[in-house]
């Protein structure tokens, strides 16, 4: 009689709403999870119908932003560890194997740091701004805590971390036009959080700061080593910061 293999102890936690077209990617190598949680912020399409499929717990709620939804999911989940993993990204077989391996030992760190690739139009994106990109997603359920951020939130820990080898594929953008409208929806959302914090930006700093970003990005980055995408995501970064800071200015003073 074969012996049930262990699962590892780690509540994988998604936020999701209309998520369809993502999730059978994102959820078919999770298996190796002891519990996967889903808040959901009301789907309309099949997005909840996939996750129960996949056998995930799920946790329907309103959107009261991405730091605070996070929050809500975190707290639910009932593993030492949580795994902080988007609707749009999967985990790969390198990364399942590695985290099999470190798990069946003792862990003495309270964290681990995981790259994302991202795959844009049937291409692997290595350079520029969207590669390397380290984010702290695995760490233990009692050592966490979530910043206040509407846009791009993240995690501190109480503790030290390390760096895992195996990526996670990340497939953020279906095409330029989706990616346009994620600027604009995240643009609102960083220049407001800006001007609630109190800065100030002044007229012409927007461009000044995308020349810079396209600088870096294409040049120190090396996204010309990407050919013509790698030019043209330089381009699409620095029109993003160029949005955001006169965004910013628009709202004027406090």
């Amino acid at each position: 009689m074969s012996k049930k293999k262990i699962k590892l102890p780690i509540s994988v936690c998604i936020l999701v709403k209309n998520e369809e077209d993502h999730l059978i990617n994102s959820l078919s190598p999770l298996s190796i999870f002891e519990e996967v949680l889903v808040y959901d912020s009301g789907s309309t399409d099949k997005s909840v119908e996939i996750c129960e499929q996949f056998g995930a717990k799920i946790i329907s709620g309103q959107w009261v932003g991405f730091s605070e939804s996070r929050k809500i999911l975190f707290s639910e989940a009932t593993q030492p560890w949580i795994f902080w993993l988007d609707a749009d990204e999967v985990v790969t077989s390198e990364l399942a194997s590695e985290l099999n391996s470190i798990f069946s030992n003792e862990i003495k760190c309270q964290g681990f740091e995981i790259n994302r690739m991202v795959f844009f139009l049937g291409k692997k994106i290595r350079h520029g701004e969207w590669f390397p990109d380290w984010n702290l997603r695995i760490f233990r359920a009692d050592s966490w805590e979530m910043d206040d951020r509407d846009v791009h939130e993240s995690v501190s820990l109480h503790g030290s971390s390390i760096r895992l080898s195996g990526l996670l594929e990340h497939y953020s953008y279906q095409d330029w036009n989706d990616r346009a409208q994620r600027m604009e929806h995240y643009s609102n959302l960083w220049a407001q959080m800006k001007k609630e914090q109190g800065n100030k930006t002044f007229k012409g700093e927007g461009k000044i700061r995308a020349v810079w970003r396209f600088f870096r990005a294409y040049i120190l980055k090396l996204g010309i080593l990407d050919g013509l995408i790698g030019f043209k995501i330089a381009i699409s970064v620095a029109s993003e910061v160029a949005i955001k800071y006169k965004k910013l200015h628009q709202l004027g003073p406090r």
